[in-house]
């Protein structure tokens, strides 16, 4: 049996104020007092996972090409071995920018796209400056796409998906038997190891009481159950034990 392996694909550290603009951040260069007041320093993170069934992407990032033009998330895999094609699965806990601006229907030609529908719905309503609306429509008509229709499921019987609705009102997030425990990936309800350390009210969930709950039920569970972590926004610690 195949060692399941757990792969960051970072896309780069970033600070994003209260115009939810994404601006690029160097560590080594760029000063941290020169932030904008309010602005939150954060990592780009997908996550690829593989085992001896499937090689699946979490969430794709916001879309932003490598230094050298290149796409982020195709060259990261390179630096693994691995290349688009693949890549069988990609799951999306949600459709803010910074989780699916890297959606491209040709990258992925072997990849099946599991999504929440009523997500996509919301989407729609919602729209910019969270949704890029227009860019998300090639999801409609798509036979790559997998609606997630019940508000809680699983996908091939190892990978289960449940409604969580805290960061943002259809978000959903996903546990993936491995062999050393459940993987978990909260997409932005559990962005960072010290949410799950800290207990407070973040200003910009859709419903921060629910979150806070969620990440102190999560933690506690996944500690007793020996989950792994993956933090899709942490600069320091991508993936942890509790």
């Amino acid at each position: 049996m195949m060692t399941t392996k757990i792969l960051p694909l970072s896309e780069g550290t970033f600070t994003v104020g209260q115009d939810k603009i994404f601006a690029e951040f160097d560590k080594d260069a760029d000063e941290l007092n020169k932030r904008a007041t309010g602005s939150l320093l954060v990592e780009v993170q997908p996550f690829v996972v593989v085992n001896d069934r499937d090689v699946i992407l979490l969430d794709l990032g916001l879309g932003f090409p490598a230094a050298n033009g290149k796409n982020h998330i195709a060259e990261n895999l390179e630096k693994h071995n691995l290349h688009p094609e693949d890549v069988t699965k990609v799951l999306l806990t949600h459709l803010h920018k910074d989780h699916s601006g890297g959606l491209d229907m040709n990258l992925f030609p072997n990849a099946s796209y599991y999504i929440y529908k009523k997500e996509y719905e919301s989407a729609q309503e919602i729209g910019f400056p969270s949704y890029y609306v227009d860019d998300l429509k090639v999801l409609e008509d798509s036979d790559k796409v997998v609606w997630l229709e019940e508000s809680e499921g699983s996908i091939d019987n190892y990978i289960h998906y449940e409604h969580s609705g805290g960061h943002s009102q259809e978000h959903i997030v996903f546990w993936i038997d491995s062999e050393d425990g459940p993987i978990f990936f909260g997409g932005d309800e559990a962005p960072q190891l010290k949410q799950l350390r800290i207990k407070y009210v973040a200003k910009y969930d859709f419903d921060g009481k629910k979150a806070m709950e969620l990440r102190k039920k999560w933690a506690e569970e996944g500690k007793e159950q020996n989950w792994t972590f993956l933090f899709y926004h942490d600069i320091k610690t991508p993936v942890s034990k509790m």
